[in-house]
């Protein structure tokens, strides 16, 4: 299943309930934001996540709003990822970046 066909399901979820009214980009992107922070909680005080299906549920919830968001914005998600992806290339070139956590403006 490919992004787009993600992208029908919870739009269709959505228009069945007569949600998009309610989804404003302002709205997807506070609620992606509150969904985000939520993934957060399953590693708070902790170093591992204690009970994954929580998590696996919480990370479909920042995807459902994700795909949402880029629907309202007409962003298309596969193109943006890969030219990211194209862009972080350069930024973090494999000889500076492997095995270096530090942000490309700290290269020396």
């Amino acid at each position: 299943m490919n992004l787009t066909e993600l992208q029908n399901i919870v739009l269709k979820f959505r228009d069945e309930r007569d949600w998009k009214q309610f989804h404003s980009p302002k709205n997807l992107a506070i609620s992606l934001s509150l969904e985000s922070s939520e993934v957060l909680e399953h590693f708070q005080w902790q170093d591992e996540c204690k009970n994954k299906k929580e998590l696996s549920h919480e990370l479909a919830d920042v995807l459902a709003y994700l795909l949402l968001l880029a629907k309202e914005t007409d962003i298309d998600l596969e193109k943006a990822f890969l030219e990211k992806i194209e862009i972080n290339k350069q930024k973090y070139p494999i000889d500076k970046a492997k095995g270096n956590s530090k942000k490309y403006t700290e290269y020396k």
